[in-house]
């Protein structure tokens, strides 16, 4: 390979743009006192992308650790300016999946979920925007959208799958790590009052924490069907205790039913019996073990609101439908635009107030809205054909449990935002991870069956469902 092309080349050629960059910066800084900040910042510009170009993966994997602790929460407290954060977040994710593509070389997606997204948002735009929805911002939303799901347009390494997935599982941990400093420096509570209850939340949301703990779940269950290992059972039970803390239900309830499904039906030989037996049991003794302790742990927000009835209360998400449902009646083929959400219910309306937001809590009825029936549609057949493409190389049991994974995340999606959320970017880049790694593991196999068969005067390899 041309030396020009190769890592060590690419890597050489970021590091000199990168000392270039820094030295005419700290050139203008000392030149232009006025512009000294602007010669602070553009070094450290400089060097993030050179790092990045040098070492993907784990540009990658620091990216995504820093996004889960979500930094528009604890940063924001500290220096304001929320909304940017978020947007420069995703600005660093897109940019360093650019990284990828141009490293690692391109990779044909044609069932991509961030497709559907764009068609959307072209159809939205030849329909016309909602009142308000201004192009900029409709754009600003699209690749937000796409975004999460720009990895998967690159042929990812297996070094870099494997980073991926380790801050996959370990995100709610981070998150927990980081709000206990902020508590002990004073700059965060580690715990929200609600309604009479404590809400874990650290550096977080209690539910963006609860987002984050039900992805490592989803992580740990495919990791435990390919092998399982005492530490996954002993995480597994961590994020079910954080989401027990964190106070939302429908995480919880999921969590619990997919680790049940996939512990009595999925087949994985390194899995013993005896190790699911007794998590089965553990489950179906914790509601039991609850009612009994109830009365004692009243600041459990789950038993605080089982003990008032309100158990199936949807936190007042059904206040904010309407308004999602009258948008999608006026227009119910063709959407109204990516970012229509935004605007729909204005902030500082009396509705916007009471519910302090103006999100959806479900990504059906926000899809419906903003890319209209159409959009719908496309979205979830794409999904699922990206599901089926991705996983046709992975053996049964793991199939299995990623079916059950976008099952899990589509009953998630009708009470939560969970396309639109910091924790949509982890949760696709997981997903990326998860197929690249499949492919290169088939991509072993074939290489050594090829080997084996060409040993043995084969001319070609036969067949195989994997290839």
């Amino acid at each position: 390979m041309n030396w020009l092309l190769s890592a060590y080349g690419l890597r050489a050629a970021a590091w000199a743009f990168g000392i270039g960059i820094a030295g005419a910066s700290a050139a203008t800084a000392w030149a232009v006192p006025s512009l000294f900040f602007l010669g602070l910042v553009l070094p450290a510009a400089a060097l993030a992308i050179c790092l990045s170009f040098a070492y993907p993966p784990q540009a990658t994997a620091l990216w995504l650790a820093v996004l889960a602790t979500c930094p528009e929460m604890w940063l924001g407290d500290l220096v304001g300016n929320g909304l940017l954060i978020i947007g420069v977040d995703k600005a660093v994710g897109l940019l360093i999946a650019l990284v990828c593509v141009a490293r690692y070389g391109p990779r044909r997606d044609i069932a991509n979920p961030g497709l559907a997204f764009t068609a959307m948002s072209a159809a939205g735009l030849l329909h016309g925007y909602w009142p308000g929805l201004l192009l900029v911002d409709s754009l600003r939303s699209l690749v937000g959208s796409v975004a999460p799901f720009a990895f998967s347009f690159a042929r990812l390494p297996p070094g870099w799958s494997r980073r991926v997935i380790g801050v996959a599982i370990l995100s709610p941990y981070l998150i927990l790590a980081l709000g206990l400093v902020l508590a002990g420096l004073g700059l965060r509570p580690l715990y929200e009052l609600e309604v009479g209850a404590l809400r874990l939340g650290a550096s977080t949301h209690p539910a963006f924490l609860a987002g984050f703990a039900l992805i490592s779940v989803y992580a740990l269950l495919l990791e435990i069907t390919r092998r399982a290992r005492g530490a996954y059972l002993m995480l597994l039970g961590g994020d079910l205790i954080i989401l027990l803390a964190t106070g939302a239900r429908g995480p919880l309830l999921i969590a619990a039913i997919l680790i049940l499904v996939v512990a009595l039906m999925v087949p994985a030989p390194d899995w013993s019996w005896r190790s699911r037996t007794g998590l089965v049991l553990g489950l179906a003794a914790a509601p039991p073990i609850a009612i009994v302790a109830a009365p004692a742990l009243g600041f459990v927000r789950v038993l605080n609101l089982a003990g008032q009835g309100d158990v199936t209360d949807l936190s007042n998400r059904t206040l904010i439908w309407p308004a999602y449902e009258a948008a999608f009646h006026a227009s119910p083929w063709v959407g109204w635009g990516i970012g229509t959400d935004k605007v729909l219910v204005k902030v500082g309306t009396p509705l916007f107030d009471l519910i302090g937001t103006n999100a959806a809590h479900d990504e059906y009825l926000r899809i419906a809205v903003e890319g209209g029936g159409f959009g719908l549609v496309l979205l979830i057949l794409s999904l699922a054909l990206w599901l089926r493409f991705g996983t046709r190389r992975m053996a049964g049991g793991q199939r299995a449990v990623m079916i059950c994974v976008f099952l899990a995340f589509a009953a998630h999606s009708a009470t939560d935002n969970t396309l639109i959320a910091t924790t949509a970017s982890l949760m696709f880049a997981w997903v990326s991870a998860v197929f690249a790694r499949a492919e290169a593991e088939a991509l072993v196999c074939r290489r050594a069956r090829q080997v084996r068969y060409s040993a043995h005067g084969a001319l070609v390899d036969p067949p195989s469902r994997s290839a």
